[in-house]
């Protein structure tokens, strides 16, 4: 395991995935100037929040994997700290 962040083994891949989504967003964009038919914007629109979910979960799971592991190794304190961080952004992700 790397130090660092915990996704920067997988750092090549979430940009892929990132600029993935940037051109499916523009793809929205173009699809509203367009003014393509309305159900299709919402497929798309289902699809691209999908793949932010899926970017979401591991991101998730690689903080969870290494930062909350590592934090949990250095003492219960630094591993509450770091539980306490995840459970935020789990109930953001939930929220949203």
């Amino acid at each position: 395991m790397s130090s660092g962040h915990g996704y920067i083994d997988d750092k090549d891949a979430y940009v892929r995935r990132l600029k993935r989504i940037e051109g499916q967003a523009r793809g929205l964009q173009r699809m509203v100037e367009d003014e393509a038919y309305c159900i299709d914007i919402l497929t798309q629109v289902t699809a691209m929040k999908r793949a932010l979910e899926a970017v979401s979960l591991g991101l998730l799971n690689d903080h969870m994997n290494h930062c909350v592991v590592g934090a949990a190794r250095e003492s219960d304190e630094a591993a509450a700290v770091k539980i306490d961080e995840a459970m935020k952004a789990i109930s953001r992700l939930v929220k949203s």
